[in-house]
């Protein structure tokens, strides 16, 4: 059973909830790689210890390490990002800011030692958790582009919101 610390503190008023969590789980549409490395990179990106403990022990049993590093990576970077585009993005004139060089370093979107089409997907989900409106439109092209499926997009997000509903209703 995935989940175990977190499913227990979450009440009998969100079932739906713990249910979800193993739900999710299943896809058709995405490999082990990209089901449990989205599960890490929601679950770092929620800073619920709890939630992060179960999800890394989870992805452990069907992933390598240097694919939950680079789910934390996209995670990371993801923070950063999601920040400073939603603020370019919703700013009145925020056309000028998107001209101008960002200045972050961000060489981990090259250098995360996994499929870019993999890791745009983490990212891809990270901005849905965060509301990145111009990164979840860049991401999503990018595995489009890369060969998947809208829905193995779509089963990305679903992993998404119900990692942040499990963190909201454990905490």
């Amino acid at each position: 059973m995935a989940f175990e610390t977190v499913k227990s503190k979450i009440g009998d008023y969100a079932k739906d909830i713990r249910l979800n969590l193993d739900n999710v789980l299943q896809s058709d549409a995405l490999t082990p790689q990209q089901v449990y490395g989205t599960v890490v990179a929601i679950a770092h990106q929620t800073k619920n210890k709890d939630l992060l403990a179960d999800a890394e022990a989870l992805a452990a049993e069907h992933i390598d390490a240097q694919h939950i590093t680079a789910a934390k990576t996209a995670s990371a970077l993801m923070a950063m990002n999601n920040i400073y585009y939603r603020f370019a993005h919703l700013v009145e004139g925020g056309h000028e800011y998107t001209k101008m060089p960002a200045r972050l370093r961000m060489t981990g979107l090259a250098t995360h030692g996994v499929d870019k089409a993999t890791f745009e997907l983490w990212c891809l989900a990270v901005s849905a958790y965060n509301g990145c409106g111009m990164c979840i439109t860049a991401h999503e092209k990018e595995v489009l582009h890369a060969g998947l499926s809208k829905a193995a997009v779509q089963d990305a997000v679903r992993i998404t919101a119900v990692l942040n509903a499990a963190h909201v209703a454990s905490s």
